[in-house]
């Protein structure tokens, strides 16, 4: 039996978040493409022409007119090539819960048929697709990978917020679970991918690539964060000392601060969970982890320390965050590290406002108990920490930010190194 044709492929997308709506989109310029996800909220904006991720425009979605939506598993009866882009994110133990993907695989084995084609892009351990999926597949349908189906992984790239490197526009690693499947998946994706793919040798080994390249940013990041701590108790500026680094043409120039999202700060947990597995113990890896793990802590006691020095009352004291969200210009408050900030600083007693005008106020209710300040009062805080860089706040400037701290004083901490160096008391 061999697999079929691209011109004949009927596409279903399990998930349909910030990697499977793109996704789901761009195949639908070619083929008729099936949009699953279990949150029927979500699927009925969607129908009506919203993506509450801003990744997609209303007009976008209206042009992806052979995609269509569902929360019903049974709709992709009519699809041979599924593909599953649901989260893989860890529990309260930093342990992979492969709960999502696995969901995924039981409605995907529901409809799978022979001469069928599945392909996972949700982050995993180097084996897990065929280790944990596979099986389950094999286990529900009555029917064995390679004969009757086959299998591939290709790796998301997507970058929440990101304009410029879109689905399309990002090279597509890709695999097959035998060299006719990984032809076929890689012509699949090479019919929309316009920045054109790379055909892995194997799946493990494109499990493996995407969750290294989030591991890599993770132990660069600490190193920095390291740097960064190290610097402050010798009185150098960091900023200072990366722009003079800079200058080196071979020199990496990584930013210290928070490290979340569903990327960076979750796939090294995916890694070091097989690495331990099989019996290695992943030293840089993990001690990276807890570095950047560490740096909301590290942040508010700086701020703390700084209204100190400053004579500020923390009985009564009262700070604003500015933003909420994981990185800039994006919705995504997934794993965002700014609640550890706030976590600490009021450990310490202070009332801790938050706004961010990204981040949609239920949500953070919801995942994180928080309630969002729409307007933040002038002149009402012994201490301001300008925490996500969107350009809202980039555009505020230092007199403007300036307005929202008390007159009779108050700490300027700016996170993201948008103001001049002059122009805060506090930087990373």
């Amino acid at each position: 039996m061999t697999v079929g044709a691209p011109e004949a492929t009927t596409i279903g997308v399990i998930g349909l978040g910030y990697v499977g709506l793109p996704l789901a989109a761009s195949f639908a310029k070619k083929f008729d493409v099936i949009g699953l996800d279990i949150n029927e909220s979500r699927v009925s904006e969607l129908r009506g022409g919203y993506d509450r991720t801003l990744e997609m425009s209303e007009v976008e979605l209206g042009a992806a007119d052979r995609l269509s939506f569902s929360t019903d598993p049974s709709v992709l009866e009519p699809v041979n090539v599924y593909i599953v882009t649901t989260p893989t994110p860890i529990d309260e133990h930093k342990t992979p819960d492969l709960g999502p993907v696995l969901s995924a695989t039981r409605s995907v084995a529901a409809t799978l048929r022979v001469g069928d084609t599945v392909i996972y892009e949700s982050t995993v351990y180097p084996g897990a697709t065929e280790e944990r999926c596979v099986p389950l597949l094999e286990e529900l349908s009555g029917l064995k990978m390679n004969v009757d189906f086959w299998v591939g992984y290709s790796p998301e790239r997507i970058n929440p917020g990101d304009k410029t490197h879109r689905f399309e526009t990002i090279i597509k690693v890709t695999s097959g679970s035998t060299p006719d499947a990984a032809a076929f998946i890689d012509d699949l994706y090479a019919s929309v991918v316009t920045a054109g793919t790379h055909r892995a040798p194997s799946i493990k080994v494109a499990e493996a690539a995407k969750v290294i390249e989030n591991t890599q940013r993770d132990v660069n990041i600490a190193l920095v964060n390291e740097l960064a701590v190290l610097f402050n108790k010798l009185g150098i500026d960091t900023q200072d000392v990366l722009e003079a680094a800079g200058t080196k043409w071979n020199f990496l120039r990584f930013q210290p601060g928070l490290v979340g999202g569903h990327c960076i700060g979750v796939d090294p947990y995916y890694l070091t969970y097989k690495a331990q597995e099989v019996g290695h113990s992943p030293e840089i890896i993990l001690a990276g982890r807890r570095l950047n793990d560490s740096m909301g802590e590290y942040i508010a006691s700086r701020l703390v320390q700084a209204m100190l020095k400053q004579r500020l009352d923390l009985r009564a004291g009262r700070v604003l965050i500015m933003g909420l969200t994981f990185k800039e210009n994006t919705p995504d408050l997934r794993n965002t590290r700014v609640v550890d900030v706030i976590a600490e600083l009021e450990s310490y007693g202070l009332t801790v406002d938050i706004c961010d005008p990204w981040a949609d106020p239920k949500e953070a209710a919801r995942e994180y108990g928080i309630d969002l300040v729409e307007q933040p009062a002038h002149g009402a805080y012994d201490g301001v920490l300008l925490a996500v860089g969107h350009r809202e706040f980039r555009d505020l400037g230092a007199q403007d930010l300036r307005r929202l701290g008390k007159e009779d004083g108050h700490v300027l901490f700016d996170l993201k190194s948008v103001l001049a160096k002059d122009e805060s008391e506090l930087r990373l």
